[in-house]
């Protein structure tokens, strides 16, 4: 009886490189729409976030019946995060400091995400609440402040914008005309802008 050849199991030298070759272009075809899809989600999450501590300011000042803070963790940079807080100390400054009661914290942005920001209140990053959840300016309960930020990395960006009534909203400016943003390329206030609407 005449001996079968032996099959061997597997694959060729050739086969093996042409596979590796095809899932070679496949990653590199899908790894930036990867990349771009990550750097989204890091917008989206962070403008979120911020969207989140305004609402909270104003809910914990409506809560209190007093006035509620909302500012940059480091006093001056919305990137390196923001505290919502209540100013016990009485000190004329709507910076968290010692003595002051802090409910929030959130900590630094991704490494380059930007935030921008244009603010009816030039002296301070900051939004303040007043008891009954409208936001005032610092240094008077009877003037309204309202502001806008855009977050932003590398072309993608998400704005949240705050109305006179203390309103708060988040836009996609790509997709919607009424999300306009003109403002400061810094997280220091520039002042208002056209943000003036009133609902």
């Amino acid at each position: 009886m005449p001996a079968h050849p032996v099959r061997h199991k597997g694959f060729t030298l050739p086969e093996l490189l042409v596979v590796l070759s095809i899932v070679g272009i496949l990653l590199a075809a899908g790894v930036p729409s990867f990349r771009s899809y990550l750097q989204t989600q890091q917008v989206v999450t962070a403008s979120s976030q911020f969207l989140f501590a305004l609402n909270l300011a104003r809910s914990e000042a409506i809560q209190r019946s007093a006035r509620v803070d909302l500012a940059p963790r480091d006093g001056l940079h919305w990137e390196n995060g923001w505290v919502v807080f209540v100013n016990k100390n009485g000190d004329s400054r709507p910076q968290f400091d010692a003595g002051d009661e802090l409910i929030y914290s959130h900590d630094d942005l991704a490494t380059g995400l930007q935030v921008a920001t244009t603010l009816s209140d030039k002296s301070y990053p900051y939004i303040a609440y007043n008891g009954n959840g409208r936001p005032r300016s610092n240094l008077n309960a009877l003037t309204s402040q309202w502001g806008s930020w855009q977050f932003s990395l590398n072309g993608k960006a998400r704005v949240v914008r705050l109305t006179l009534a203390g309103r708060a909203r988040l836009c996609n400016p790509s997709d919607d005309a009424g999300c306009r943003f003109s403002g400061s390329s810094t997280g220091v206030s520039t002042g208002a802008g056209t943000e003036t609407e009133s609902n």
